[in-house]
Parts: C-alpha cells; sequence; structure tokens
C-alpha cells in the first residue's frame, strides 16, 4: 500500500475517534449505549460516502471544499437529533449546542493539521508524483509553475517537444518521451493537443493504459484562459466554461443571501432605527432637500435599481455625472463627516435587505460611468454577474471613491472581477474586516 493511500483510512479513523470521545466525554453516565455509537458512526460514515467527502486531489487545500465539510457536519447533527429523539433523557438545548460546537472545533482542528502536516511531509519529498510534459506552448511556465510548488508534491521532469531547445528542461522529442518514462519511473504524463497528431496522441493513451500511467491532456483553447476557467462533460464532449464562480453554486448563492437578510436586519434594528431619525434631523438643520439620496445605479446583469444614501451634498443637478471630489464644494459639513466615516453608506443596508445588493460585492456604479467604462475599460461588465456590494475587495484595496486616473478603475475593474472569480466565505469576512478598520481609522479618498 502507497503512503498515499493511507491518507483516506486515517482520516476516517481520526473523525469517528474525534467524535465518539467528544460524545461519550460530554455525554451523562450510560447515555449512549453501543447501538447508539454504532448508529451515530454509520451516520457519519454513510454522509461522507453520499457526500464524496473522501476522495480528494492532490491540489486540495484546507479551503478547498470546505463548504462540503460544513454540509457534512450539518447533515451528522440531524443524525445525531435522530438517535437522541429515541432517548428518554433530554438535553438541555445550551448543552447539545456546547457539546455539537466543541465537536465542530475539534474536527476543524484536525483539518487544519492533517493539511499542515501533509503540505510539511510533501514540502520534505513525500507523497511526490513525477511528471513530464509532452509538447510546448505559451503557457508551459505557468504548468511547470504549478509542478513547483512544494505542498503540491509534484517533481518535474522536464518537457518533450519536436522543435529542438537551449532550455535544461528539454529531454528531447515527443518519440523519446515514452522510453523515458519507463526509465525515470514517471506517474504522470501531460500532453499539449495542439502541439500533437493524432497518431502520436493514440499512442501516448494507449502507452499511459498499458503501463499504469496517470495522463492528462491539455485542449487546446488558443490560449484562452481565466482564472475561473472549468472544464465540463456534455454527453462525453469536453466544454470549457471561462467564466465559472462559487457564487454561482447553490450553498453560495442561499449561504451568501442568508448571511445578508441577517446582517442586514440587525443593522437597520440596532443601528438605523434610531440613526434615521438623528441623521434626519442634521441634514435637514444644514440644507434643504430630502434626508436620502436615491440614485440610478447598475445592478447584477446590468439591471437598474435606486441605490439609498443619506445625502451629504446640497441638492445639485450634477449628482447623477460627477462623483465626489476632493474639497467638493457640494459637500455638507454634515455630509463631510458622514463621508469621511462612511456614515451616508448605511441606508444601502435596507438595499441589501430587500434584495437587490449584497454587503459584499463591486460597487455599483451611477449610469453614465457605466455607459463611460463598459466601452473603453476591457472586461468592465463582467463585474455585473453578481449583486452588487456596500463595500468590496476593491474598496478595501484602497480603489474606492473618486477615479482620477484611468489605472484607477482598471485596478477597480480587475479586483472585482477577482472577487468573484475566487469568492468564498472567509474572503467575504476579511472583507468586511477591513472595512470596519477602514472605518475608523479613516481613508485619504473618503471624502
Amino acid at each position: 500500500m502507497k503512503r498515499s493511500d493511507l491518507i483516506i483510512p486515517i482520516s476516517i479513523v481520526a473523525h469517528l475517534l474525534i467524535i465518539n470521545a467528544i460524545l461519550t466525554y460530554f455525554s451523562p453516565v450510560n447515555y449512549f449505549g453501543w447501538r447508539s455509537l454504532i448508529a451515530i458512526n454509520s451516520f457519519w460514515l454513510l454522509i461522507c460516502f453520499f457526500m464524496q467527502f473522501y476522495p480528494t486531489t492532490r491540489k486540495e487545500s484546507f479551503f478547498t471544499n470546505f463548504h462540503r465539510f460544513v454540509q457534512v457536519f450539518l447533515l451528522f447533527c440531524l443524525g445525531y437529533f435522530t438517535v437522541m429523539a429515541f432517548k428518554s433523557y433530554v438535553f438541555n438545548r445550551y448543552e447539545q449546542f456546547y457539546i455539537l460546537s466543541v465537536l465542530f472545533g475539534c474536527l476543524l482542528l484536525y483539518r487544519a493539521i492533517f493539511f499542515f502536516v501533509r503540505n510539511r511531509y510533501r514540502a520534505l519529498g513525500g507523497n511526490s508524483a513525477a511528471v513530464i510534459v509532452i509538447g510546448r506552448d505559451n503557457n508551459l511556465k505557468k504548468l511547470k509553475q504549478i509542478f513547483l510548488e512544494p505542498e503540491l508534491g509534484y517533481r518535474y521532469m522536464g518537457f518533450f517537444d519536436n522543435q529542438l531547445s537551449s532550455s535544461k528542461n528539454y529531454k528531447g522529442k515527443v518519440a523519446d518521451a515514452l522510453d523515458y518514462v519507463l526509465e525515470n519511473s514517471v506517474d504522470e504524463i501531460y500532453c499539449y493537443a495542439s502541439q500533437l497528431n493524432k497518431v502520436e496522441l493514440h499512442n501516448i493513451i494507449a502507452f499511459a493504459d498499458k503501463n499504469f500511467k496517470k495522463i492528462k491532456i491539455i485542449p487546446d483553447n488558443k490560449e484562452v484562459f481565466t482564472r475561473a476557467m472549468d472544464m465540463e462533460m456534455v454527453n462525453h464532449i469536453p466544454i470549457l466554461n471561462l467564466r465559472k464562480s462559487p457564487l454561482e453554486t447553490s450553498y453560495a448563492l442561499y449561504g451568501k443571501r442568508i448571511f445578508d437578510l441577517v446582517f442586514s436586519s440587525f443593522v437597520i434594528v440596532t443601528l438605523l432605527s434610531w440613526l434615521i431619525p438623528l441623521m434626519a434631523i442634521l441634514i435637514k438643520w444644514e440644507s434643504k432637500g430630502p434626508v436620502f439620496f436615491k440614485q440610478k445605479r447598475n445592478g447584477i446583469n446590468k439591471q437598474i435599481f435606486h441605490c439609498l444614501k443619506f445625502r451629504s451634498m446640497a441638492v445639485n443637478n450634477d449628482s447623477d455625472f460627477l462623483m465626489a471630489s476632493k474639497n467638493d464644494m457640494r459637500v455638507t459639513r454634515i455630509g463631510a463627516f458622514m463621508r469621511k466615516t462612511s456614515i451616508d453608506e448605511l441606508p444601502q443596508f435596507l438595499n441589501v435587505f430587500m434584495g437587490c445588493m449584497s454587503v459584499v460585492g463591486p460597487r455599483p456604479h451611477m449610469e453614465a460611468h457605466t455607459n463611460q467604462y463598459e466601452s473603453s475599460v476591457d472586461k468592465y461588465l463582467v463585474r455585473h454577474y453578481v449583486k452588487p456590494g456596500i463595500t468590496g475587495l476593491a474598496q478595501v484595496r484602497g480603489y474606492r471613491g473618486e477615479i482620477m486616473e484611468n489605472r484607477d478603475i482598471i485596478n477597480r475593474t480587475r479586483l472585482d472581477i477577482f472577487y468573484l472569480e475566487k469568492w468564498s466565505p472567509s474572503l467575504d469576512l476579511k472583507i468586511i474586516f477591513q472595512t470596519l478598520t477602514n472605518a475608523i481609522v479613516g481613508e485619504a479618498k473618503a471624502y
């Protein structure tokens, strides 16, 4: 048995030991009989099997499929309470929550320790896979960089190509590759389909099948790459999805919406309920006009919605075309304070509650700016694939407020696209925390 084959059995045993140790330690004496423990353990194993929790890929990390870890635990909790329903002893609900919280924490700790130890083991040369590449194009360097990441455990042996190369990694022509694989115990073969003819590719596949070698085919996608690219199979036909986002998954759609509802409700009840009357008095006292400033902005799929803010300027005819600039004469005294502390943005939690915005996402722009940038900034409209947010990655990275140079909107768009391609719950929490920090410390462009 290879050492890599021990990963799944070790994890199964470790999880069951943690579950049984926590439940028996915190439960009343003799509460769980052997039948109950068998049922609980069976629940865990069945859930993990149907959720495909244990089969892992070489590239899996702590945060990869973290949502599945949470889903498995929540389903396990249902099984746990099912077993409890047949027991005469009644747990205090706070005691139940405490036990399951400790269990979740211990399983989470094991997950962190597991990936830390695995990464260290691979960095030292264990659980490694020797790989070669057959064919070459402009993306070979990117592929090589992946192989050189120590935590992935690859040993890059070199590449083969019919065009001679002076690179130290060049091992010979395509015809030499198969002998090299046998002589050097290569585990995986990566082939660029665009660089091989049909006969060469079929020979390599037949060789790999005969000699128990893993083969990976890199499709000819004309060097069109994105960070969110994903391969889909439709009736055995490989389809490249260039813009697959984690936000498209059901757990993200429902999870993010539930978070938005809970978070916005909390802010509305605890903060806006008394802040709106107070700000109404201060805003009205200094200048005539409405308390709220409503502006048409582009949301998801470029749909128009009315974005709410506390009015921070004197009523003017330029508000739908000109962004606030430094020392802007339109900004009132109370407005300057609100903009400096971002208080003027708080009514947007009403937008979040109504569903046209999210707590975190790309900031919505006024119609005039959307029409301007969609034709001048590359991939600008990609940011409209998701709901706009009160705060976003671009804002906490310094690209908020006035757009002074063309690179400001380019970098803002780049960060917005990175957000929708690499979204995770932890990224949202980091952005929220950084937003609160910036509001307290202050920002140079908050005017």
